[in-house]
């Protein structure tokens, strides 16, 4: 791992589990777990809220008022909130991706859960959905959390991601894989 990648992380570490200790004292790991979807759906879908939190443009008044105003908006707890606001005076913002990461894998930790994350070219169907949870879960001997989603760019099969280890069935590795071949023998 890079050191700038490795203060990354340890910064998140450390948010996340200030974050995860108040949650659990105040009983609200579920309203945390719902501020991460939102979050995380919010990083994903806006570019200008990326911006806002990478950028060093933007001073940290700018920062804690626009975090605010975008938590306040969002109906994030209070806990969050207070957390986002905290980072934006630290200049800190940079690490929210890592942090709603770090974050996710601790709340499933203290519900004896691992987490798995699957891209598949199509959307899975309920059935297909129960039936690699059940699977996942009969291999690693523990509940599986699945995070679904969708990358046509595969353009069929899937890949599942469970803690360090991943499984890729896609179309896309496999044309990978055969054009390697094909460069070794001619």
């Amino acid at each position: 791992m890079s050191e700038p990648a490795s203060i990354s992380t340890g910064i998140a570490n450390r948010y996340a589990q200030a974050v995860f200790d108040l949650a659990r004292e105040d009983g609200t790991l579920d309203g945390v777990e719902a501020d991460l979807n939102a979050l995380e759906a919010a990083l994903e879908d806006s570019a200008d809220l990326r911006m806002l939190i990478s950028s060093p443009i933007y001073s940290r008044d700018e920062q804690g008022g626009a975090i605010l105003a975008i938590a306040d908006r969002m109906g994030l707890s209070p806990v969050m909130r207070n957390v986002l606001g905290l980072m934006a005076s630290k200049r800190r913002l940079f690490v929210l991706p890592q942090l709603v990461a770090v974050l996710r894998e601790r709340l499933s930790e203290a519900r004896g859960e691992i987490m798995a994350e699957v891209v598949t070219a199509q959307p899975l169907t309920a059935e297909q959905e129960r039936n690699l949870g059940e699977t996942l879960a009969a291999r690693e001997g523990k509940a599986v959390r699945l995070r679904v989603r969708v990358d046509e760019s595969l353009i069929g099969g899937l890949v599942v991601r469970v803690g360090s280890r991943m499984i890729d069935t896609s179309i896309r590795a496999k044309l990978g894989r055969m054009q390697n071949m094909m460069k070794e023998v001619g």
